[in-house]
């Protein structure tokens, strides 16, 4: 279904499912579907997008990994739609209704107080969501239709001079602030806007700057991360406010050496 998905084409889940049905003795379709879930979180830790509607779901059993790595490195074409999907340019879509682009945040499932866990060493042969993070295009039509977005937030609320400050910084000041775009908020006081864009689902993953964590923490009270997904099919967005340590899980990927 995945690789349907990515081609474009369309399937039917429902159909999928009773066909597992039948192979499956019967299983209901609350366990398939919680299944279907683990597969999520497995494709997102190889590296991969998920299907759309399956909500991954963590501590899956260290088999049905290595069951979908098999899988994966079997089927080739997999790895053609999914580097085309994260590469793809991308522009503004033409939305007219930004009523409908607001969604809730994903809540976080660990907490800061939770144990460290033991930490695994699997191979990720080619993550494409790192690769579509890097997606120059699909970031840049993202920030743009942000600022579009505020400013229509803002005019809605009554407040077209402040609509009319809103201001695309990436582009007229240049990277390295911590943020894209500047805002406010109803009462004139800035915000501090990051945007991060997927064309996949809601809890795909996400990654950030140390610079931009450490700008969410310095200026909590007026940063929000603005997470844009599904892009290029209808865009939607949830937004988190703060530091951005008190809604996500953050794993220190990546590390700058050096000898001095």
């Amino acid at each position: 279904m995945l690789s349907l998905e990515l081609a474009g084409q369309a399937f039917s889940k429902t159909a999928h499912r009773r066909a597992l049905q039948q192979r499956l003795n019967g299983r209901s379709d609350g366990s398939i579907e919680f299944k279907h879930g683990n597969i999520s979180a497995v494709m997102i830790d190889l590296g991969f997008p998920y299907i759309r509607g399956y909500q991954p779901r963590a501590n899956y059993q260290g088999l049905l990994r290595d069951v979908a790595e098999q899988q994966v490195d079997q089927f080739t074409t997999l790895d053609s739609l999914a580097l085309a999907a994260v590469q793809q340019p991308a522009v503004q879509p033409e939305i007219f209704d930004f009523t409908k682009v607001e969604a809730d945040a994903p809540i976080r499932r660990h907490t800061a107080s939770d144990a460290t866990p033991h930490r695994t060493y699997a191979p990720v042969k080619r993550d494409y969501l790192a690769r579509e993070s890097r997606n120059a295009s699909l970031g840049l039509a993202g920030e743009e239709f942000i600022a579009q977005y505020e400013h229509w937030r803002l005019t809605q609320l009554g407040k077209s001079v402040l609509a009319d400050r809103v201001e695309h910084v990436s582009r007229t000041k240049g990277d390295g602030l911590g943020y894209d775009v500047l805002s406010f908020d109803v009462n004139g006081r800035e915000r501090f806007i990051e945007v991060k864009t997927t064309t996949f689902g809601k809890e795909t993953p996400f990654f950030v700057s140390s610079n931009e964590l450490d700008f969410s923490r310095d200026a909590s009270t007026q940063f929000t991360l603005c997470r844009l997904f599904e892009f290029r099919k209808s865009p939607r967005l949830f937004s988190l406010r703060g530091s951005l340590d008190q809604h996500c899980v953050l794993d220190p990927i990546s590390y700058r050496a050096s000898f001095s």
